[in-house]
C-alpha cells in the first residue's frame, strides 16, 4: 500500500482548464447514480473542465449526436434525491464491437473527451478499459479514413479512464459497498418490516423474492437486518441433512413461543454438491403454533436441473409438505427504485469528486482505476485488479472452492457472514458450560449489557446480537434495565435466547435508557455487581456511556468488584464519541433528515423561489448537519466546530441570492442546534428573510426527536450486531485471560475499552486513552474526521474553498491475501 504524503496538499492545484470529462451510466440502474454524476459534474466545472453528459449509456457515445451533451452547473440541480439515472442507461451491444468503439472515440475526439467516469457493473467498467488500451489503435484508424486530421489526434492522444461501482448486488470486488446497494436493502427491509406487522395477525406463511443475480450479499445483510432464522446463499452451501436441521430449528424457535420465522433464499444457492437447493424433503410441522414464516427468493434461482424454482413453485411445495396457508410477494424492481438513501447519496457525492481528482491527477503511465469504498475510506484501485478478482470469485464458486469465493468477496461480506454464523446457532443445553468446572475455556460467565445516554435506533439490534452471541460463547447474559440508574436500584435479570426475537427491527430502547452517570452511586452499582456476580459489562450509548465506563475504570482502585472487562459501543444519533468514526443510530437519523429535506422541498415546487431554514440535533456536534447537507444538497451548513460570524452569514446570503437569480428554484441551509448562542435559527431565518427580499422568501423548521425516532435503517441494524457481536467475542477472551484462582481479575488499561471504527478496521481503545482526545465541556472528539467533508459540501454548493486532498492520489492495489485478524 503506497504511503500518505506527510504534507498537506491541495487541490486548487490541480487544474481542469482546456479538459472535458465525459460522465456516463451504464448497465443496470442504482440509486444514488444521479449523486454521482451531479458530483461529478459541479467538481468539473468547478476545476475548470468542461463536462459532459453521455446520455444512454455506450449507445448513446456510440451514436453521438445530441447524446453527448454538455452539462451546466444547474443542469444537475434537485437531481440528488432522484432515483434510478437521469441520464439515462442501456445495454448496447455495438460498442461490444470494434466497429462499435471506433464509433464512439470519433464522437469523444470531436469534443475532445479524453477523460471518462463510468458509472456502472463489471461488465461496463471492463469495457472501458478495453476502449482505453485500443485508443490509441482507434485514432490511427480514424486519421487513416480522413475522419480526424493529426493534430486531433496528437491533441487527443490519451484516454484517461475513472469508474465508480453502481450496483444493487454488491458484487464487485474491491470495495465494501457500491452505489445503490443500501437503498436496495432500505427497499427491501420496509417490505419485511410491513409483512411482519400484517402477518402477526394471521397463520401465513410468505414467499418473498429478492434480487441478486450471482452474489449473496443483499439475501446476507438482509438475514442479518431482519433476524432471520436461515439463509441460503451461493457462497456458503449448507451440508447434507439440511432441511432436517432447518426444520428442527424453525420447530425450537415455534417452541419458545415465537410468533415469526423467516427463511431466506438468495439466487444461485446451491448445496455442497452444486445442486440447486429445494425444499422437497422439508418434514411436515403443522403441529407447530408458529403463526408466521417468511421465506426470501432470489430472482433466477435454478434447480438440479437448469429449470427456474419460481415463488409459485417455492409456494407449492410449502403447502403440499408444510400445509401452510401461503402468499408470495414479489419484490422485483421495486429494490432498484425510490429515492436513494443518505449512506448512497453520500457515498456517490464522495466518490464523485475522488473520481474527478483522480482524473486530473492521471497520466499516460496510469492504468484506469476505480473509486472504491474501504471502511471509511475512499480509495482508488486499478480497475482491472478489481475485474480479474470479481472474475475470480466465480471461478472459485465453479470449483466448489467456497471459502476461496468468501475470501475474495472482501472484507465487508465476509465480515456479515462470520457474524450471521454466530448468531444462527442455538447450543442446546447439553452443550452449554458446566458451572462446576472451573477451567476458564468452560466457565459460564455472567456479562451484563446496559443502555445508557439517549434512545439510538439500532440499540435493540446491538443487544440482540449481544445476548444471542454471549449465549452461544456460553455465557450467562444478563440485561439491565434503565442504564446506570436501575444498575444501582437492582433493575437487573437474566435475558434469554428467545426473550430477544424480534428486537432487531424495533426502534428506541427496549431495555429503556437513562443519562444517570455512575459516580455517585457507585457504592449500591458494586453492591448489585457482588449479588448477580457479574464477571463483565457491555454499556451500549452515548457521551455518557463513555463517561460511565471511564468512572467505573477510575474506581477499581477503591472497588474491586468494577476489576472486570468492560467495552462500551457507540450508540448515538449526534455521532459524538471520541475513538470512532460512526455510532449505532447516526445513519437513521440522518436518513430521517435527509427523507424531511427532500419533502419540504417539494412542499414549495410550483410556489416562487424559497429558502429552508432546518434545525438539526447533535448536541455542538456538527455531524448531522454537516453530513445531511451534504446528503440533502445543502447550500450551507452552520456548525460550531467552524466558527462564523455575521460577515459568514451576509456572504452566505448574497451567494444563494446570485444563485436564486439563475434557474434554480430552491435555497436550502442547515443549522446544527447548538452551534452559535447569538446567531439561532429564528436569527438567521429573519436575516435570510430579510436580505432575500424581492428574491426569494423564507421558512424555517426544527427537526427535533423525530431524528431519534423510527426503526432503526439497515445499516445501523448491521452495524449494531456486528459491533455488538464482536464486542462480546472480545469479553469472552478478555475473561479467559483475567480468570486465575477461581475468579475474574482485571485491573489493567487494556480490559476497559471503547470498541468504535476508525478509518478502515474496527479497534478496540482503553478509555483512559481517549481522555486526551475528547473536549469534555462541549461532548466532542477535538478532532472530527467528516470535517473533511465540509469543503466538498461547499464545493458542491458553488462556493470557493481550499480542499485538503492529502488522503487522496495515491493508487492502492487489491490485497489479496490478508493478515492474521489482530486486535
Amino acid at each position: 500500500m503506497a504511503k500518505r504524503q506527510d504534507t498537506k496538499k491541495f487541490f486548487e492545484n490541480l487544474s481542469g482548464a482546456g479538459k472535458s470529462i465525459g460522465v456516463l451510466t451504464s448497465g443496470g440502474d442504482a440509486q444514488g447514480m444521479n449523486a454521482a454524476v451531479r458530483a461529478v459534474v459541479r467538481m468539473g466545472i468547478y476545476v475548470g473542465a468542461k463536462v459532459y453528459f453521455v446520455h444512454e449509456g455506450y449507445q448513446g457515445m456510440v451514436d453521438g449526436g445530441d447524446n453527448i451533451e454538455e452539462a451546466s452547473w444547474e443542469s444537475v440541480s434537485s437531481m440528488l434525491q432522484v432515483g434510478g439515472t437521469v441520464i439515462g442507461s442501456a445495454r448496447c451491444k455495438e460498442f461490444r464491437s470494434h466497429e462499435g468503439r471506433l464509433k464512439a472515440a470519433h464522437h469523444l475526439v470531436q469534443r475532445d473527451i479524453t477523460n471518462l467516469c463510468v458509472i456502472g457493473g463489471d461488465g461496463s467498467l471492463t469495457g472501458a478499459n478495453l476502449f482505453r488500451e485500443e485508443w490509441s489503435g482507434l485514432l490511427e484508424e480514424l486519421v487513416q479514413q480522413g475522419l480526424i486530421d493529426e493534430k486531433a489526434a496528437q491533441n487527443n492522444s490519451e484516454l484517461h479512464i475513472v469508474g465508480m461501482v453502481g450496483s444493487i448486488d454488491n458484487d464487485f470486488c474491491g470495495t465494501d459497498m457500491t452505489i445503490g446497494t443500501d437503498s436496495a436493502l432500505h427497499r427491501i427491509i420496509e417490505v419485511v418490516d410491513a409483512i411482519m406487522t400484517t402477518a402477526q395477525s394471521h397463520q401465513r406463511t410468505f414467499v418473498l423474492e429478492v434480487m441478486g443475480r450471482h452474489c449473496g450479499y443483499l439475501a446476507l445483510v438482509s438475514a442479518l437486518a431482519c433476524g432471520a432464522d436461515w439463509v441460503l446463499i451461493p457462497e456458503m452451501p449448507p451440508e447434507d441433512g439440511w432441511e432436517e436441521q432447518m426444520c428442527q430449528k424453525l420447530s425450537e424457535s415455534r417452541s419458545r413461543g415465537s410468533r415469526l420465522n423467516i427463511i431466506i433464499v438468495a439466487e444461485g444457492a446451491i448445496d455442497r454438491q452444486g445442486k440447486a437447493i429445494t425444499v422437497n424433503n422439508v418434514k411436515d410441522n403443522r403441529a407447530d403454533k408458529k403463526r408466521l414464516n417468511i421465506i426470501i427468493v432470489a430472482e433466477g434461482a435454478i434447480d438440479s436441473h437448469n429449470k427456474p424454482i419460481t415463488t409459485d413453485h417455492i409456494k407449492e411445495l410449502v403447502v403440499s409438505c408444510l400445509g401452510f396457508d401461503t402468499r408470495v410477494t414479489i419484490l422485483g424492481h421495486v429494490q432498484r427504485g425510490g429515492t436513494p438513501s443518505a449512506f448512497d447519496r453520500i457515498l456517490a457525492s464522495r466518490m464523485g469528486v475522488e473520481a474527478v481528482l483522480a482524473l486530473l491527477e492521471a497520466s499516460a503511465s496510469t492504468p484506469a482505476c476505480v473509486v472504491s469504498l474501504c471502511g471509511n475510506q475512499a480509495v482508488r484501485l486499478p480497475l482491472m485488479e478489481c475485474v480479474q478478482m470479481t472474475q475470480d470469485v466465480q471461478k472459485a464458486m465453479d470449483e466448489k472452492n467456497f471459502e476461496e469465493a468468501v475470501r475474495l468477496r472482501g472484507r465487508s461480506f465476509e465480515n456479515n457472514l462470520n457474524t450471521y454464523k454466530l448468531l444462527s446457532y442455538r447450543k442446546a443445553d447439553s452443550e452449554l458450560p458446566n458451572e462446576e468446572d472451573e477451567l476458564p475455556y468452560n466457565s459460564s460467565f455472567n456479562v451484563a449489557v446496559l443502555n445508557v445516554g439517549a434512545p439510538a435506533a439500532g440499540m435493540n439490534a446491538a443487544v440482540r446480537s449481544a445476548v444471542r452471541v454471549g449465549i452461544t460463547e456460553g455465557h450467562k447474559m444478563f440485561a439491565v434495565n434503565d442504564g446506570f440508574e436501575g444498575f444501582y436500584k437492582g433493575q437487573i435479570k437474566e435475558i434469554k435466547w428467545g426473550d430477544v426475537g424480534g428486537w432487531t427491527g424495533q426502534g428506541g430502547s427496549i431495555l429503556g435508557t437513562k443519562r444517570t452517570l455512575p459516580a455517585k452511586h457507585l457504592d449500591k452499582i458494586a453492591e448489585q455487581i457482588r449479588i448477580h456476580n457479574i464477571n463483565a459489562l457491555l454499556v451500549i450509548g452515548g457521551f455518557e456511556a463513555f463517561l460511565g465506563v471511564m468512572e467505573l475504570s477510575a474506581a477499581r482502585e477503591k472497588y474491586n468488584e468494577f476489576c472486570v472487562p468492560m467495552v462500551m459501543v457507540p450508540a448515538t444519533v449526534s455521532n459524538n464519541i471520541p475513538g470512532s468514526d460512526l455510532s449505532i443510530g447516526a445513519d437513521t437519523a440522518l436518513n430521517a433528515i435527509t427523507d424531511t429535506c427532500d419533502r419540504i422541498k417539494q412542499s414549495a415546487s410550483g410556489t416562487k423561489r424559497r429558502v429552508f431554514i432546518i434545525e438539526t440535533m447533535g448536541g455542538y456536534c456538527g455531524y448531522l448537519a454537516s453530513v445531511g447537507g451534504l446528503a440533502a444538497g445543502a447550500d450551507a451548513v452552520y456548525i460550531y466546530e467552524e466558527p462564523f460570524d455575521i460577515r459568514d452569514l451576509q456572504s452566505n446570503v448574497e451567494h444563494l441570492t446570485e444563485k436564486m437569480k439563475t434557474g434554480i428554484q430552491r435555497g436550502l441551509v442547515l443549522r446544527n442546534e447548538n452551534s452559535n448562542e447569538n446567531f439561532t435559527t429564528d436569527f438567521i431565518y429573519q436575516l435570510y428573510s430579510e436580505e432575500g427580499k424581492g428574491v426569494f422568501d423564507c421558512r424555517k423548521n426544527v427537526l427535533g426527536h423525530m431524528q431519534q425516532g423510527g426503526a432503526p435503517s439497515p445499516f445501523d441494524r448491521n452495524f449494531g450486531t456486528k459491533i455488538a457481536a464482536k464486542a462480546i467475542q472480545w469479553i469472552s477472551r478478555k475473561l479467559k485471560e483475567s480468570y486465575k484462582e477461581g475468579k475474574v481479575f482485571a485491573n489493567t488499561e487494556d480490559t476497559a475499552c471503547l470498541l468504535g471504527m476508525r478509518r478502515r478496521a474496527m479497534v478496540f481503545q482503553p478509555v483512559v486513552q481517549l481522555k486526551d482526545q475528547t473536549d469534555f465541556v462541549h461532548r466532542i472528539p477535538k478532532e472530527q474526521w467528516w470535517l473533511k467533508l465540509r469543503p466538498l459540501m461547499k464545493i458542491l454548493a458553488k462556493y470557493k474553498t481550499s480542499y485538503d486532498v492529502s488522503d487522496s492520489g495515491q493508487l492502492e492495489h487489491v490485497t489479496r491475501v490478508r493478515p492474521k485478524k489482530v486486535d
